[in-house]
């Protein structure tokens, strides 16, 4: 098979997809994905790509151009994950600066009873599952590179009590958001949970179980609690895979309501989780087969080759949250409501890690 990898970074390349309009994670999750081409391939043009990319952002000492931390924003950390590359491969101290006013958040961020950060300020005494891909999995980078190792222990509880909250018993899938203080429009007034099981949500999750197992060291304690957790959250993921074309639907629980559709996003972050996590053993090796005929899944459902010989990835969810000036409530409705376009990068970045896994695993084929 092509190398979809490199075919898609060099789409975004040539078609001059912009990821510099404001300090935004899916800009980073977009880079991190042509990081993984460039540790691919060695090709430095992808590496000068993401270097010309973050600097419209990082300044010489540091500072980052639309970064508040007052604003307690997991969101804004995501990027990190790309800095930590970037200071690995190029050893500018500015970029090992911007790392650490990115971790100071961390320090003072608003947080649950139970110890979990809230996904922003804006948003008090909720947990978000994309927050645990922004917050958590780049918390758990930073403390492999830099430290302390103790740090793991927080790292871990995001996760625990994420699922704790947030999962549901009879399907084992887990909703997109829990508010503790169940006052949110959203949120069930007995339970604090948003009412849906949204497929982009519950990728961020296993995407971020993935990469954070894949630094957190072998012998902590809490090790075995993920690697069941992701284990669960897989297997809950696979009762509501669409059979026929092998991906997953946006609303995932509800494959024959009318307006829900197979999404781009969730099932290339879902694709990514499971190509991974048999590749580094943490899910068994008879999902290896499962996973390769869901990234064959994605080619066939979302990509298509344009006229120029670049390609487009297709009916990706532009964007989905909770609350907030819009009052999004959460429902079936709203999910389904939502613009849904081509090329955007909460999908190409997920799209990208996928078929870098892919090639990983069976480069051969």
């Amino acid at each position: 098979m092509k190398s979809y990898s490199k075919w898609m970074a060099d789409s975004i390349i040539a078609k001059n997809i912009n990821l510099t309009d404001h300090w935004g994670y899916e800009y980073g999750l977009t880079l991190d994905g042509i990081a993984e081409v460039y540790k691919n391939t060695k090709d430095k043009k992808y590496l000068d790509f993401i270097i010309k990319t973050m600097d419209h952002f990082i300044c010489d000492d540091g500072t980052i151009d639309g970064y508040h931390l007052d604003e307690y924003n997991l969101d804004h950390l995501n990027n990190g994950k790309v800095l930590i590359t970037l200071y690995k491969e190029t050893g500018n101290e500015k970029y090992k600066k911007a790392l650490d006013i990115l971790r100071e958040q961390l320090n003072t961020h608003p947080r649950t009873e139970e110890n979990v950060f809230w996904h922003k300020k804006m948003y008090p005494h909720q947990i978000w599952l994309d927050g645990l891909y922004m917050g958590a999995t780049f918390y758990a980078k930073y403390i492999k590179e830099f430290g302390p190792k103790s740090d793991f222990d927080d790292v871990t509880t995001q996760f625990i009590m994420c699922e704790k909250n947030l999962k549901d018993e009879k399907t084992g899938l887990l909703y997109h958001a829990f508010d503790e203080a169940k006052k949110q429009i959203w949120a069930d007034k007995k339970t604090g949970l948003s009412p849906h099981f949204w497929g982009r949500s519950m990728g961020w999750y296993v995407m971020a179980l993935a990469d954070t197992l894949e630094v957190l060291p072998d012998d902590h304690k809490d090790r075995p609690k993920l690697i069941d957790i992701f284990n669960n959250c897989i297997q809950a993921l696979l009762k509501v895979q669409d059979k026929e074309s092998h991906v997953w639907y946006q609303v995932l629980d509800e494959p024959t309501r009318k307006g829900n559709y197979l999404e781009a996003s969730g099932s290339s972050m879902i694709v990514y989780a499971l190509l991974k996590g048999t590749r580094k053993g943490y899910l068994p090796e008879i999902l290896k087969e499962t996973a390769k005929q869901a990234y064959i899944g994605l080619i066939d459902e979302f990509i298509l080759e344009t006229k120029t010989g670049l390609i487009n990835l297709n009916k990706i969810c532009s964007v989905a949250g909770l609350g907030g000036k819009d009052q999004r409530d959460g429902s079936f409705t709203y999910y389904i409501s939502e613009p849904i376009v081509s090329n955007e990068p909460k999908g190409l970045g997920p799209f990208l890690l996928a078929s870098a896994e892919y090639e990983l695993q069976f480069k051969s084929e």
